[in-house]
């Protein structure tokens, strides 16, 4: 496989810590403290929810396996969007870039800064205007600190995520130790079946969501030192990492929770934690989450805006998303961008329905990312220059990811019809939109080549 299509433009400056970091970090955010509840009222047995986890960690693995072979071949800005490119072809790629423009970014950005603001009403009371104002006033200051300094934002990634991670295992454990289990959701005998296929289904959704900062790392691939080896093992670490937290967190949920006080809390975390320490136990858990989701929001700003910046280095964007800060060495337009586009999100959705709207709309595109490794596999046989990391278990492993992607793809259009319909609407859109810049790029040149 080649491994570079154009030169990178953009220093290679984050190394293993920063590039897990970033990983753990953007996986790690709000979904945790949520989800939990969302899942466990789609299945309805302790059993089938802990299957869903374990389930959408396997896939999620999968996945990130694959795409660490894929950034090794391309370590290119963008990185899910140049696999695509090389493999599909500039339109499909332009697509992915157009549903990050129009549904996952707002949405993903969004919905983050929603779980933070919320929280914060834990401290200070705030009405619904008030959560979106706090929610959008740290956007824009975490926006403003990626386009001042890469580096900046990448220490505030490190020390963020140590502190989350080690927060988080502190509650779980906690929980564990100092929960009364005779009032939990694990004192019955377990019962292992969903309620429904479908409700199954819908519950790996949100599960999914939760992991989704996997791909948002490869984004940073034009940026990281040595990809061949920092990749692989990035991703096996940092997944590592998300996985054991993610169980123990929901075993801790389960161990302290009644299965209806799971299902009905929106604040899973808070509720187990005031069972067990009152108030002060609600307040911590605040704080906590406050902190997740600040270490998320600033890796996706550090990752996401990296897709504009190779869409409009392709000339599929408007060129100045392309700029290069003379001082910073920061992609500044395509970060405040993606500052524009969460604004609007924060204006028009709830936190469901934007997490909804983020899964359904994107992840046709992941596993396409996912697939690419079949064609580039066949397209370039050989091993590169110096040799790059190969996906332990191909076919099989690639091959998973892509039967559970379809039926995953199914069934939210079953059971999601509103929200598949919204996001293949605006997917569909972008086709014509697609065509029409190409025509207006090609008008454009060669009026100033005329000239």
């Amino acid at each position: 496989m080649p491994q570079d299509r154009k030169p990178p433009t953009l220093p290679r400056r984050l190394g293993l810590i920063s590039t897990t970091s970033v990983l753990v970090g953007v996986v790690i955010g709000s979904g945790i403290f949520r989800v939990p509840a969302l899942v466990a009222a789609q299945v309805g047995s302790v059993g089938g929810t802990a299957l869903v986890w374990v389930l959408g960690a396997a896939v999620t693995l999968a996945g990130a396996l694959t795409l660490a072979e894929l950034c090794s071949a391309y370590p290119q800005a963008g990185g899910s969007y140049a696999f695509l490119r090389e493999a599909w072809g500039p339109q499909v790629a332009f697509l992915f870039g157009w549903a990050k423009l129009l549904i996952t970014g707002p949405a993903g950005v969004a919905a983050v800064c929603l779980v933070f603001s919320s929280y914060a009403g834990t401290f200070v009371p705030l009405s619904d205007t008030g959560q979106r104002l706090l929610a959008g006033a740290l956007l824009v200051g975490l926006s403003l600190a990626n386009v001042w300094s890469v580096s900046w934002t990448a220490a505030i990634q490190n020390l963020s995520t140590g502190a989350k991670v080690l927060a988080l295992t502190a509650l779980a454990v906690l929980l564990l130790i100092f929960g009364n289990p005779s009032g939990g959701s694990l004192a019955a005998p377990l019962s292992w079946s969903a309620s429904s296929w479908g409700g199954f289904g819908v519950a790996l959704i949100a599960v999914l969501w939760t992991y989704v900062g996997w791909v948002d790392v490869t984004y940073i691939a034009g940026e990281v030192v040595n990809p061949q080896r920092t990749f692989p093992r990035a991703m096996a670490a940092g997944l590592a990492i998300v996985m054991v937290v993610y169980l123990l967190a929901n075993v801790a949920y389960l161990y302290v929770l009644p299965a209806s006080a799971v299902a009905s809390s929106s604040v899973v975390a808070a509720s187990a934690a005031e069972r067990v320490f009152g108030a002060a136990g609600r307040t911590s858990v605040a704080l906590l989450v406050m902190l997740s989701t600040f270490g998320s929001l600033n890796g996706t700003l550090l990752t996401s805006p990296r897709i504009f910046f190779a869409m409009a280095q392709d000339g599929l964007f408007f060129r100045s998303v392309a700029a290069v800060h003379p001082r910073y060495r920061t992609p500044h337009v395509a970060v405040l961008v993606l500052m524009g586009l969460g604004l609007i999100g924060l204006a028009t959705n709830t936190f469901e329905q934007l997490a909804d709207l983020f899964v359904l709309g994107i992840w046709p595109f992941y596993a396409l990312a996912v697939g690419s490794v079949f064609m580039l596999r066949r397209r370039y046989p050989k091993h590169a220059d110096p040799p790059i990391y190969r996906v332990w278990g191909y076919p099989f492993i690639p091959a998973g990811f892509l039967l559970v992607s379809t039926a995953l793809l199914v069934n939210g259009a079953v059971m999601r019809p509103a929200q598949s319909a919204i996001s293949l609407g605006l997917l569909l859109l972008g086709i014509p939109v697609y065509h029409a810049w190409r025509l207006w790029r090609a008008k454009a040149l060669l009026a100033r080549d005329v000239v």
